[in-house]
């Protein structure tokens, strides 16, 4: 029988909380695994795809070595967006299915990994040149982004200063090191879901007393 360690990305801490995208995957691995194999892992990452040195990608890929192994995927774009790096891993010898077209050889995983990449080449082209266009014409970009920006800023000040009223001065005065495992203890995170780490808390403090001498 065979053995698969399911592998998930989402894009953003949002999708990785509300399932949004990752259900998805979980349900269209878990349909292909349960007529082909068992499953003796599963790892995720909440990660953009360009980047393929994401922590829980690594873990999967070691361990598929260790025990022989294949890597199970949803969809292609989940695991790499380049041809080169799953290119590389199939050279290894490591095994990876996609659930999406579970029949597919590696030669025909190059090519569709392949086509992707010029798409989205294509894609980014057009993006560019639409935008170079709204500007030629003068038209106002990014008041969107500009918008978002400003909402987050907003968000985190108001955390920061939440957080340092539920410090208290006695805790404000230990390191930020203790203050850090302090939070973590409590089951306190970030406004994005995170643990703390000491130069989190600098950071939230120090806009957190900007916010007060202002």
């Amino acid at each position: 029988m065979s053995k698969f360690i399911a592998y998930f990305r989402v894009s953003t801490e949002r999708q990785g909380k509300s399932g949004l995208g990752l259900a998805a995957q979980r349900r269209k691995i878990t349909d292909f695994v349960a007529g082909a194999g068992r499953l003796i892992a599963e790892f995720c990452d909440i990660q953009s795809g360009k980047d393929d040195s994401r922590t829980e990608l690594q873990r999967a890929i070691q361990l598929a070595k260790r025990e022989n192994a294949k890597i199970v995927i949803a969809r292609l774009d989940r695991f790499s967006r380049r041809v080169s790096f799953i290119a590389s891993i199939l050279e290894q010898g490591i095994g990876l299915v996609c659930a999406e077209m579970p029949n597919a050889t590696d030669f025909q995983l190059h090519i569709f990994a392949a086509l992707a990449q010029e798409e989205r080449r294509l894609i980014s082209e057009r993006t560019k040149a639409a935008l170079a266009e709204a500007k030629r014409r003068g038209k106002i970009l990014g008041s969107n982004g500009r918008n978002l920006a400003a909402k987050n800023r907003k968000a985190a000040d108001d955390f920061a200063s939440e957080l340092r009223e539920k410090l208290g001065a006695n805790v404000l005065r230990r390191s930020y090191s203790e203050i850090a495992r302090h939070l973590n203890d409590a089951g306190i995170t970030t406004v994005t879901g995170r643990k703390f780490y000491p130069q989190t808390v600098k950071n939230y403090l120090a806009r957190a007393t900007s916010d007060f001498s202002s």
